[in-house]
């Protein structure tokens, strides 16, 4: 799959994805590495991602480290040849549950570590004005309050929640809390 024969549709793709990945607050890089082995039929070496991407083989490396400890990409050997080869994730719902998890434990962790912090200290030292107090408090039990509901969809098999989120307004009927 080298550049030349990476087909329109397969490049638009990767184009694409790369810049989603920069909207996320991806390296545009590394989206477009991971869109490239999401669409792979095969597992491909680093050197074939970089001239099929016509990148530097040192940002591919990069790259393929952040997608591993992403946990999206790994590597794997193919027989008769020393390289390392790398694939993603085809299952899209365990891919994204995935990212999901780790952009939880990245960015959503953090912030409910220092909202908690920063409501405890001002509550011992009144260190905030009341306003302020009151403003992280109503922060943090919107942040406890997703965090509980991403823990249970979490739990939720891939055909449940597929099952749940096909249903769309039927759930919000089942619970009284819309129009039929």
């Amino acid at each position: 799959m080298h550049k030349n024969t990476l087909s329109r549709v397969a490049q638009k793709f990767v184009l694409h994805w790369g810049e989603m990945g920069t909207r996320w607050g991806i390296n545009r890089t590394v989206a477009q590495i991971h869109a490239l082995l999401f669409l792979s039929p095969r597992p491909l070496p680093a050197e074939e991602i970089a001239a099929t991407l016509a990148i530097a083989r040192s940002n591919v490396s990069n790259s393929l480290h952040e997608l591993q400890n992403w946990g999206i990409v790994r590597v794997v050997h193919v027989l008769g040849d020393r390289r390392d080869h790398f694939e993603s994730m085809k299952d899209v719902f365990a891919m994204f549950r995935v990212i999901t998890h780790e952009r939880k434990k990245r960015e959503i962790d953090p912030t409910l570590q220092v909202l908690q912090q920063c409501i405890a200290e001002a509550g011992k030292s009144k260190s905030a004005d009341h306003y302020t107090w009151e403003r992280l408090t109503d922060l943090l039990q919107f942040f406890e309050l997703a965090e509980t509901a991403y823990l249970q969809l979490e739990k939720l098999p891939s055909a449940a929640l597929l099952k749940l989120a096909k249903m769309g307004d039927k759930t919000l009927r089942l619970l009284g809390m819309a129009k039929r």
